[in-house]
């Protein structure tokens, strides 16, 4: 039987005996993917199935920690599984459906799948409720899939980890020139943020960088919205004496499974910053730091450490400073071929988020304070994580940037 079969998203390649390795080690029977009409994309991604595949009924797969795959398919869709080892069984009707549902776990109990109890961790809850209570009533005992999908998601080749770095050398460029730019045009009649959202996309399109939505440019009140974006319509003119907040993000054009970089630093316009503003400031690198150290720390001593936990670390300087409540989302996300990845995020306050982080993972850590109608400071960086060592891996603000 074949160990590789299709290429996945991620770059990596489907692998059985790894999967079954991985369950064996974690003490689970089986792993069982479910789709209908595309509900999880992870499953498409992890077997490196046709994301575009046409899907109208209900398919089955899977693995066993031992022996071979199973495959269950609707007899309109018959052959959408065939790129998978395994033997296949075809099914009409509901009650044939829920008959060989049954023979697909012969002395299986303990099968993980695209779940997550309570819904705690949002991004895995993938399969609808009705099929785990079917399950359930089989005798079945139904284990979240969080921490197998991080192992076959989020870890990345060496050769996709060299992307991330080539795009953190071109967006650390570009950002200090835009901070120049904007000081320029301000000593000059000043600018806009959509203006300067223009500047950004032309100068990372000459560096062959592709980016999604953004990138994000806000002047004064508008950085206290940590979703702000600008446009043409709502621009906010930017002028000496303004706070400015830049959160630019980039991975490489026509290499689809590069890596995202994605950072965010904040300034003043042509003047020094206020005691107010360098207090929020100084109360964001604190925390940014902490969490790093906690990182760096778990991985020199080659300890565990889950998402959650770097979340408190930066947390804890921030409700320590008295400004907990305007810390409003999770510390930081698992970063990929996809920006906001399907590894770890740093997260205990959107989510209790118990998923490891891996080594040759990377992920972002932004802890952010913001003030409506004042002004907002979010300080981000990205970090790799290797087995003994993590690190930041581009240039990190110690202070306001005067522009």
């Amino acid at each position: 039987m074949p160990n590789t079969i299709t290429e996945t998203t991620s770059g990596t390649k489907f692998n059985l005996a790894a999967i079954q390795k991985a369950l064996r080690e974690n003490k689970i029977d089986g792993w069982l993917f479910y789709d209908h009409h595309h509900r999880d994309p992870l499953a498409y991604s992890i077997l490196g199935l046709d994301p575009n595949a046409h899907v109208t009924r209900r398919w089955y797969y899977f693995i066993p920690a031992t022996g071979d795959p199973k495959k269950l398919v609707h007899r309109i869709e018959a052959g959408r599984l065939d790129t998978l080892p395994g033997a296949k069984t075809a099914y009409s009707s509901w009650q044939e459906l829920e008959s060989q549902i049954a023979t697909l776990f012969t002395g299986a109990t303990r099968i993980a799948m695209q779940y997550s109890p309570r819904n705690a961790i949002m991004y895995i809850s993938m399969v609808d409720a009705g099929t785990i209570e079917l399950l359930r009533d089989m005798g079945k005992q139904i284990v979240s899939s969080a921490d197998l999908v991080s192992h076959f998601e989020a870890v990345l080749t060496d050769e996709q980890l060299a992307t991330h770095y080539v795009a953190q050398k071109k967006i650390d460029q570009i950002l200090d020139a835009a901070w120049k730019e904007i000081g320029a045009r301000a000593r000059n009649g000043g600018t806009d943020e959509h203006a300067m959202v223009q500047y950004l996309q032309q100068v990372m399109a000459r560096e062959n960088l592709v980016w999604e939505h953004g990138p994000n440019v806000s002047a004064g009140p508008n950085s206290a919205d940590s979703h702000y974006e600008p446009t043409a319509a709502n621009s906010r003119p930017i002028r000496k004496g303004d706070f400015v907040l830049i959160d630019i993000w980039a991975q490489l054009a026509n290499q689809p499974t590069s890596v995202w970089y994605d950072i965010t630093w904040t300034g003043v316009v042509g003047r020094e910053p206020t005691e107010r503003e360098q207090l929020i400031f100084t109360t964001v690198r604190d925390a940014r730091d902490a969490a790093i150290k906690a990182v760096q720390n778990a991985f020199a001593a080659n300890q565990p450490i889950a998402g959650w936990q770097a979340d408190d670390a930066a947390r804890n300087v921030i409700r320590a400073a008295g400004f907990g409540d305007a810390f409003t989302h999770r510390t930081g996300h698992n970063i990929g071929p996809v920006l906001h990845g399907n590894g770890a995020h740093l997260d205990n306050l959107e989510t209790h988020d118990e998923r490891l982080i891996l080594p040759n993972t990377c992920f972002s850590v932004e802890p952010g304070l913001y003030f409506p109608g004042e002004f907002g400071v979010r300080s981000e960086v990205d970090m790799i994580a290797r087995k003994g060592k993590a690190e930041v891996t581009g240039r990190i603000q110690t202070e306001l940037v005067r522009a």
